[in-house]
């Protein structure tokens, strides 16, 4: 009975109650309903609907661009671009949100893509005129049908009529890059149920930022484009091969070269030739210091060992100081250094390839676990025979230009594309590296970081390079480590870097009277770590040869040296204090990569935070408050 009264007299005077005596609260929920419906999960359904419209057109337009037809591409942008606009009014419906991270991001990527889809269409407004010319006209083009070199031509020379409109293209990825830097992809979960959340986020805006920097930043180089391939008179480009299983201080040891001739679009090899043979042709010095010192049974100055400085530029002064007293010296216009990674590359895009009546793959060999291409060209160039090699390095040369006009031999739209990205990549992670005697095209060069220069920089820095001295080519099988540790006691900045290489491969036949191919043999690594200028060595464990500290290139310098057995491990731990100069607020770290390193690790802990723990590919910049 008494329950009975409990409950109805109990609850439902309650439930009454809580209405009666607050007569606002169901208008109020009524209206937060409402507000939510009409502001929020509206919006939401119908931005969802958008964008399932704009999902299929964004497919559509990726295969229209396969089918090399300018017209239905420029349809295709159009139809998107306006699916697009639809898809932004939805959007704005969100746009109050902005004072949330999250909204805030939402409405910055809408905007981004919106003005990344008006560069487009400037950019296929501004190749439609002259598509016919280039190629990318579908049935009424004779492009194809023309030599690899009258393509190369055609395509030069209507570069300039194409980059008229390059101002308003780089004006509106400025703004994309604008949007996309507020952007923080760290906010966001790993994953969301079995979708990938972060990573995608991070990857999407790192490719769309790859794109406008590199379009903002490389105006002096790109607009610039007819006249580097020769529009107004002939230029004259020397290609330094760097063999990076021989690693030297700005990517490998200095092996052949090739010089490149290109007038009006034009191009042709005057020259392809063994480094030895300009080494023939000049008298050789006393080698430095750093040479004498490391090097294994070397006393002269030879211009195949002048690459001794981790700046490119710097190295090039070097080996012009040799190179100036050579017969065969060429004036040149610019230099384009390569490594053996752009080989495997461009054979991943086109191909088996024939130079020199030797066919040449990127397929794995087991002979190396390598590429076919590398082991093919050593087995060339460094097996011992019993009679003389014609030419031997500069088969080089001769594969680097029959890749070049396979990549002439196709219609721009079916590999040209493919190949810009993998170039650039190349760029980016220091297997090219560019020099210009023009200071506007160097300085949009080093402005993009495509020139190999050591940075300057007023905030904390590091950078490891290795230099093989007479170890074969061990670096093919060396596997690499960098690990560091930033710390902080009492105000002071201090770090600790461990450089970690080991060798997991037998000793290669070495013996020169059976003919054998000597790769893999002890390492012996020269290695200087770059810091901050002002820094204090603690210790330096590791070191076969003196430690020595000095400054050069506005950084302060700790060196020594190694073996690396087959077989075998070995390890250099430096430990350092920073200089006051660097200060624990706004703290930030610049990793710089050296060139012709390929998928050496890197680790990166600061004040016990791991902040990156990855391949070490492109340079890296770390942010944080210490």
């Amino acid at each position: 009975m008494g329950n009975d009264n409990w409950e109805r007299g109990g609850i439902k005077p309650m439930k009454q109650s809580i209405f009666k005596n607050n007569k606002y609260l169901l208008p109020t929920l009524i209206l937060v309903f409402l507000f939510l419906y009409f502001f929020l999960i509206g919006p939401i359904f119908a931005i969802r609907g958008k964008f399932k419209v704009l999902a299929k057109s964004s497919s559509a337009l990726k295969k229209t661009f396969s089918n090399n037809d300018i017209d239905l591409v420029d349809k295709e942008i159009k139809q998107f671009a306006k699916e697009y606009e639809d898809f932004k009014k939805s959007a704005k419906r969100l746009y109050w949100t902005s004072f949330i991270p999250y909204g805030a991001d939402f409405k910055n990527g809408v905007e981004a893509g919106s003005y990344a889809i008006s560069a487009a269409e400037t950019t296929i407004a501004s190749i439609k005129p002259y598509a016919e010319l280039i190629g990318f006209k579908k049935g009424g083009s004779s492009f194809v049908e023309k030599s690899a070199d009258d393509r190369l031509q055609t395509a030069i020379l209507t570069l300039d009529k194409i980059l008229v409109n390059y101002d308003e293209i780089a004006k509106d990825l400025e703004e994309t890059e604008k949007r996309l830097a507020k952007i923080n992809p760290n906010r966001y979960p790993k994953k969301i149920g079995k979708t990938i959340v972060r990573e995608s986020i991070a990857n999407y805006k790192a490719q769309l930022l790859g794109v406008t920097r590199l379009f903002v930043d490389a105006k002096p180089l790109l607009k610039n484009l007819p006249e580097i391939f020769g529009k107004d008179r002939e230029k004259t480009y020397l290609i330094l091969f760097q063999n990076d299983k021989e690693r030297r201080a700005t990517g490998g040891f200095l092996t052949s070269y090739a010089i490149f001739d290109i007038n009006n679009g034009k191009l042709k090899v005057s020259k392809s030739d063994d480094i030895y043979n300009i080494d023939a042709s000049i008298s050789h010095p006393v080698a430095p210091d750093e040479i004498l010192t490391y090097h294994k049974d070397v006393n002269r100055f030879f211009i195949r060992d002048s690459n001794l400085s981790p700046d490119f530029v710097e190295s090039l002064n070097l080996f012009n100081s040799l190179y100036d007293k050579s017969s065969q010296k060429v004036d040149y216009d610019g230099v384009i250094a390569v490594d053996t990674k752009i080989l495997v590359d461009m054979l991943k895009i086109y191909g088996d390839t024939e130079a020199g009546g030797v066919l040449f793959s990127a397929e794995d060999d087991k002979r190396c676990d390598c590429p076919q291409v590398i082991y093919t060209l050593f087995d060339i160039v460094d097996r011992p025979v019993n009679y003389v090699k014609e030419d031997r390095k500069g088969i080089l040369g001769q594969l680097m230009f029959a890749l070049l006009q396979k990549a002439l031999g196709f219609s721009p739209s079916k590999y040209w594309g493919t190949l810009a990205t993998t170039m650039y990549r190349n760029l980016e992670e220091k297997h090219i590296l560019l020099y210009f005697e023009d200071e506007d095209l160097q300085g949009a060069a080093e402005k993009i970081n495509f020139a190999g220069r050591i940075i300057e920089t007023d905030s904390d820095y590091l950078h490891v390079n290795n230099v093989n001295f007479a170890g074969a080519k061990s670096n093919l099988f060396v596997q690499e480590s960098i690990n560091t540790l930033t710390k902080k006691s009492s105000g002071k900045i201090s770090r600790e870097v461990n450089v970690v290489f080991k060798n997991p491969y037998p000793h290669s036949d070495c013996n020169l009277e059976r003919g054998g191919l000597c790769l893999n043999a002890t390492l012996r690594n020269w290695i200087r770590i770059y810091v901050p200028k002002g820094s204090k060595l603690v210790d330096f464990i590791g070191s076969e040869k003196k430690v020595r500290t000095y400054d050069e290139l506005d950084k302060t310098v700790f060196e020594g040296f190694l073996n690396v057995k087959t077989q075998g491990q070995a390890e250099v731990t430096v430990t350092y204090t920073l200089p006051d100069s660097i200060k624990a607020g706004d703290y930030s770290l610049t990793i710089q990569k050296q060139p012709g390193e390929l998928n050496q690790k890197l680790n990166v802990k600061i004040v016990n935070k791991k902040v990156y723990d990855g391949i070490f590919d492109i340079d890296k910049v770390f942010k944080t408050n210490l």
